[in-house]
């Protein structure tokens, strides 16, 4: 893995109202690494993403990509989003157009980008995610499955040099997860840098290269998925997976 540092964090804090719900955080991510973040409901986790990406200002702190200082006054906030590709759990499509249509349109009118490359870039990512025969199709006519991998190629499109996922397949139906995260998967494999919040165990154990575990938006472990799954430093990341085992036993039954 290239060792070079894409993305830094230090002494992170945001607030809402009187509630502090990142309190101080420090994180590193390299270039080409896979960072999933994990931790109870509230830790701070999607407010961490969406600091990242200039979705909310936090109160103190900096935030560095590719050591330029991100200003959350606006002045750079424009260019640094289309660095940072992000999908959310609710897909965000615009109904009213076609699937070729949402993934083109923020690349020719943000990006003002010539048409027919970005109609073949679109091509190209949509055949990867098998759903270039859908393009005239409009989101209410596609499954949870496929409105979310058209999502991540909508935020593909733009050529970002990293990807925020967050939470995306928890509105989905357990079969359509695996096509969700078979695409995440690949893009890991092809070196993309990637920061995910999920609730799927198994498949942050296979994709990261790193855990952070969040509680009371503080940053208590943060190691490599091995020593976090069988070996958990910390007894709130120990009650944490206890509760995740004993809810994949009794789904098993």
């Amino acid at each position: 893995m290239d060792k070079k540092i894409q993305l830094e964090i230090s002494g992170l804090v945001k607030r809402f109202g009187d509630e502090t719900v990142l309190d101080g955080i420090d994180l590193t991510v390299h270039k080409g690494e896979v960072v999933v973040v994990l931790g109870p409901s509230g830790c701070g986790k999607s407010t961490l993403l969406r600091c990242i990406n200039g979705l909310e200002a936090p109160q103190s702190g900096d935030i560095t990509l590719d050591g330029e200082k991100i200003s959350f006054s606006g002045k750079n906030m424009t260019a640094i989003r289309q660095r940072i590709g992000m999908v959310f759990q609710s897909y965000d499509l615009f109904p009213h157009k076609n699937i070729l249509d949402n993934v083109m349109l923020a690349p020719i009118k943000v990006q003002k980008r010539p048409k027919a490359e970005v109609r073949e870039n679109a091509q190209k990512l949509l055949e990867r995610v098998g759903l270039w025969e859908k393009r005239k199709a409009f989101p209410s006519q596609l499954s949870g499955g496929q409105r979310q991998r058209v999502a991540i190629v909508r935020a593909l499109c733009m050529n970002p040099e990293m990807m925020l996922f967050d939470e995306v397949t928890a509105a989905l139906d357990p079969e359509m997860v695996r096509e969700v995260l078979d695409v995440m998967l690949e893009l890991a494999q092809q070196g993309m840098t990637m920061l995910i919040v999920t609730h799927e165990m198994q498949f942050a154990r296979a994709i990261a290269d790193r855990v952070v575990f969040l509680d009371g938006g503080k940053v208590v472990e943060n190691t490599d998925p091995e020593t976090f799954f069988t070996n958990p430093q910390s007894k709130r990341a120990q009650d944490f997976l206890k509760t995740f085992s004993y809810e994949k036993r009794n789904a098993d039954n």
